[in-house]
């Protein structure tokens, strides 16, 4: 059995988990900045430029100045419309270099697992409005890309897994039946003394024959195929609730708007992750899940009473498959602690189309 704990382990990967880690690294090293911001550069050699400027000024008209420190009239507005300069000229600055540091500064941090994240009132007004507004149009080109990457590989995993769960099914299922009624057989006519270690026996491969079930069921669960989300998503809390010992209240709205069949199935893995990491890792004896409609939108919520989140806890694989998925749909997801109770929440919510 510890082959097809592989295969489940190995297609529940994140496919962009390295990249992500590079992007981390990457990131790490940027923020580290080994020159002199732009704005201080052009600032400081206008200035230079102002005080050769006026330098020069006062050694053609007023040579006779450089030979008396005295304060006058005419020093205190030479000095005072210097200021004057250097303040405008640092205003000027920054409000046409501006952009490119905020374009330097959302590179450094930009997680395409998160989308839409942009530069705010970018426009082509000069070079660096421009470049903030390429830098706008190249994130949702890069969005657009990784989601389409994402979607052929998830579903690509979604196929392997329906193949994988029929072949468990049809073959390794029926296979196992069959022992199972063979030594039923055997049992008939083996002498007393060895029926109690038939029974054993028969105890291990009825106890495989209901692994190798629910591992076809993870893989790909027939209720959402054959009976709906709602269904579906009754059917893994309860399996949950008899499996870890694990209280599950289930809220779902009674009249959910009809969805496609890649937002169901977002929906559904998201809640079977969030519920497999209560129950693995959260210690809690209470979780609920609801998933409710409001308005344009449709919210799924998983909640416990465990532990939470550890402070500075970092994105697992877990996590960030379902920011994937999430993305496919152009949904929001938030993984935090409650505030109002002990325990964490996992929130997704998806926008939906406006009836035609």
């Amino acid at each position: 059995m510890s082959s097809f704990s592989y295969l489940i382990a190995s297609m529940s990967r994140n496919p962009v988990r390295k990249g992500a880690q590079r992007r981390d690294r990457a990131s790490d090293g940027y923020r580290q900045r080994r020159y002199v911001p732009l704005v201080q550069r052009v600032t400081a050699l206008n200035l230079v430029l102002v005080l050769a400027a006026v330098a020069v000024t006062v050694v053609v008209l007023a040579p006779h100045k450089l030979s008396s420190f005295a304060i006058d009239a005419e020093v205190a507005v030479v000095v005072g419309s210097i200021a004057l300069v250097v303040l405008a000229n640092v205003y000027l600055v920054r409000h046409l270099v501006g952009p490119v540091q905020a374009v330097t500064d959302l590179a450094a941090r930009v997680d395409l697992a998160r989308p839409g994240q942009r530069l705010p009132g970018a426009e082509a007004t000069s070079e660096a409005g421009e470049l903030a507004l390429r830098f706008n149009e190249m994130l949702s080109r890069l969005e657009a890309e990784r989601r389409e990457a994402t979607g052929r590989v998830l579903a690509a995993q979604e196929a392997e897994r329906l193949r994988i769960a029929q072949e468990l099914h049809d073959q390794v299922g029926q296979e196992l039946t069959a022992v199972l009624l063979g030594l039923s057989r055997v049992q008939s006519r083996a002498p007393e003394s060895l029926r109690p270690n038939l029974l054993a026996v028969q105890d291990l491969v009825r106890g495989s024959v209901e692994d190798v079930r629910r591992i076809a069921i993870e893989l790909r669960p027939e209720a959402l195929d054959d009976l709906g989300l709602a269904s579906a998503l009754a059917v893994l809390a309860d399996r949950f609730s008899e499996r870890f010992a694990l209280d599950v209240q289930l809220e779902i709205a009674p009249d959910l708007p009809e969805l496609s069949t890649e937002a169901e199935l977002v929906i559904y893995r998201v809640a079977q992750e969030a519920l497999t990491n209560i129950a693995r890792h959260s210690g809690a004896d209470h979780a609920e899940l609801a998933l409710l409609h409001h308005g344009r939108r449709l919210r799924l919520t998983v909640t416990d009473d465990g532990h939470g989140l550890p402070a500075g806890c970092a994105p697992g694989t877990g996590m960030r498959g379902m920011r994937e998925r999430a993305a496919l749909l152009g949904a929001s997801l938030e993984i935090g602690n409650r505030l109002d109770a002990p325990g964490c929440q996992v929130r997704l919510e998806i926008p939906l189309e406006e009836p035609r």
